[in-house]
């Protein structure tokens, strides 16, 4: 099975207007529709950008304010999929439940369903400086095309989590971030790459660029999008089907073709996800694990 992905490297600058947010976030999903891809993937905390609107004294709202945007984010992004036929992550949206913030991820069906994947592994900015909670469960998603799983920038570097949700089924892991440094973006960058490796899966990522100048912590951004893939003869030799420009404000677009994956699990030149040593550790529910 092929199936055609696009990602957002999404440009935050202040805003006046949900109106603005809107226009902006469908001319990048009009421009995936124009590609054909089945998938667009936004990067984390792009909504912050509504942060910038700001209040009636023209102070940026603070972030335990962003979830009172979920109403109007959900039903734009629910339009946009079934107008367009694609599947759309947009990115991760903070909403608020029992009291708490999350950081969560949202996958947005063709047929109007939304499906939701909380942030697992929290940052001491997010936990110190935004109160934010973390998820305690971890999903897959069954599509049209593929089973997917969406990681959210720090989850990344964590490789039991990426384990366990290939042994779900996942095939393509969507991990939408947002770093503001070369350090934080490479650490994403760089584990992302072993994920692939590691799991013998694709991994798509992007972040954010620009700056909103008046919300804390999102004044800096650094951010690229890509397409990773296994490194093994079928592939890049870099295991990099694509990448954007850096800090530049552009969408990538790649085909991903399943079949591959499951070849070189069984005949690649190695074969990481059917050697791992589960004697030695344990997948998680290794009853359900899939070739």
């Amino acid at each position: 099975m092929n199936l055609r992905v696009s990602a957002v490297q999404y440009h935050l600058h202040t805003i006046h207007s949900f109106e603005e947010f809107e226009s902006q976030v469908k001319h990048y999903v009009k421009t995936a529709e124009e590609f054909g891809s089945d998938f667009i993937l936004f990067p984390e905390f792009f909504t912050t950008q509504l942060l910038s609107i700001g209040d009636e004294q023209g102070h940026a709202l603070p972030i335990y304010r962003l979830p009172d945007f979920t109403e109007k984010y959900r039903s734009l992004f629910i339009e946009l999929a079934m107008s367009t036929g694609m599947h759309i992550i947009g990115g991760t949206h903070v909403i608020e439940k029992e009291g708490k913030l999350y950081n969560v991820a949202h996958l947005f069906y063709p047929d109007g369903r939304v499906a939701e994947q909380a942030k697992l592994h929290i940052t001491p900015t997010e936990v110190e400086e935004w109160n934010m909670s973390a998820g305690d469960s971890l999903q897959v998603f069954v599509t049209e095309k593929g089973t997917i799983a969406m990681l959210t920038c720090y989850d990344i570097e964590f490789p039991e989590i990426v384990r366990m949700a290939k042994a779900k089924g996942a095939d393509v892991i969507f991990c939408p971030s947002c770093t503001d440094d070369r350090h934080g973006f490479h650490r994403v960058r760089y584990t992302s790459h072993a994920r692939a490796i590691e799991n013998q899966v694709y991994v798509v990522t992007t972040g954010t660029v620009g700056s909103l100048q008046t919300v804390d912590f999102m004044r800096g951004n650094f951010g690229q999008a890509a397409v990773i893939t296994p490194n093994d003869v079928p592939f890049p030799p870099k295991g990099i089907m694509v990448e954007g420009e850096i800090n530049q404000d552009m969408i990538v677009t790649a085909d991903l073709n399943l079949e591959l994956l499951y070849k070189v699990r069984l005949t690649g030149s190695v074969t990481t996800w059917r050697d791992r040593r589960t004697d030695l550790y344990p997948d998680w529910e290794p009853e359900k694990v899939t070739y």
